[in-house]
């Protein structure tokens, strides 16, 4: 994000919006990675998924599972034990590639079977990040209306949170999108926020950035309100960023009022020791000593606050910086890090 972060690719649970690890917003995740980090692994308990204070599924086949399970064979027991602490969370899904279907329908049919709600990020949208990290998304206004349709179809009746295009209208405010796509971008995600909603059990927050990214809240008002947000639950904040939780709930506050009281949610993902000091230039991408943030729960006692979620995935690279694989891969040794310098109490 101007630059604050992002990545991707995809990923499952949550929750976890990034922003996503490209887009200089820093989110991303992925399907592709999720799969590749290793052997089984069992999931958190029933035991304990049904003490968890939130409604989110919680994959028991994360690449965090699979490192818990791989380290633990190795003896790596002290490092797999603070692994746990993404491992048993839930976090945001984001469904790779051409079609979306695969990795929807193994994360809501997760969820039905525990009676919770999948989180997924939508990341599709043509001309995505500016061609940074993140670059990509569908080819043509025509393929990401059926990306998103496929999207909404996989989902049907499963109660699902769905985070909206993580940077899509953060990068119309910036300057960074061509001026030449902004009319079809607002009509693009417009419409995929009237297509997500005829799915029954569907709740969508259209991205909206972060504190350190666009500044003055207002300035993404009018653009929001293009985009469709008043046909949408509300939008997210923080995706893939590291903006401390007061911050950021100050910020969706003072945004709400601007456009008719919307509601939001924020990414605590990676935020618990907060921005990385010094310049924002770089600060987004793969920043050192960063920790895990407040825990995914719905019950926030904020009236605007819908939900804390992790929609980063923690451990997923923002892209080739610091020493980082490609954005969206998962990289261990920067998981083992936000493990180890995991906010001590939630907000």
């Amino acid at each position: 994000m101007h630059r604050l972060l992002r990545t991707f690719t995809a990923l499952t649970a949550l929750a976890a919006i990034g922003l996503t690890a490209g887009c200089s917003s820093g989110s991303g995740s992925g399907a592709d990675s999720a799969r590749s980090a290793g052997a089984d692994a069992s999931g958190p308990s029933t035991a304990r998924a049904k003490r968890a204070p939130h409604s989110f599924w919680v994959d028991p086949d994360s690449p965090a599972a699979r490192q818990v399970a791989e380290w633990e064979r190795q003896g790596r027991t002290q490092d797999a034990e603070a692994l746990r602490r993404i491992a048993e969370q839930p976090v945001a899904v984001w469904p790779a590639g051409d079609d979306p279907a695969h990795d929807i329908t193994e994360a809501t049919r997760g969820a039905a079977k525990e009676g919770r709600t999948a989180v997924l990020v939508a990341y599709n949208i043509p001309h995505r990040d500016c061609g940074q990290h993140s670059a990509g998304g569908a080819s043509s206004a025509d393929s990401y209306r059926s990306w998103v349709d496929a999207f909404a179809d996989a989902i049907g009746s499963a109660p699902a949170l769905v985070v909206l295009e993580p940077d899509a209208v953060p990068h119309i405010v910036d300057g960074c999108t061509p001026a030449e796509y902004h009319a079809d971008r607002y009509q693009l995600l417009s419409e995929a926020i009237q297509r997500l909603k005829r799915q029954p059990k569907v709740k969508v927050y259209l991205d909206a950035g972060n504190p350190g990214w666009i500044t003055e809240a207002h300035k993404l008002s009018e653009p929001l309100l293009q985009a469709g947000i008043a046909q949408a639950d509300g939008f997210s904040l923080n995706v893939s960023n590291f903006q401390s939780d007061e911050v950021t709930k100050a910020y969706g506050r003072t945004l709400s009022a601007t456009v008719g009281d919307k509601h939001f949610v924020m990414d605590t993902s990676r935020n618990g020791r907060g921005p990385l000091a010094g310049g924002r230039r770089d600060a987004w991408c793969n920043p050192p000593g960063r920790g895990l943030g407040t825990p995914p729960t719905d019950r926030t006692g904020d009236p605007l606050l819908d939900a804390v979620l992790w929609i980063k995935r923690p451990g997923d690279s923002d892209g080739p910086c610091r020493g980082g694989p490609a954005a969206g891969q998962w990289w261990p040794d920067y998981a083992l890090g936000l493990a180890r310098n995991a906010k001590k109490k939630e907000a």
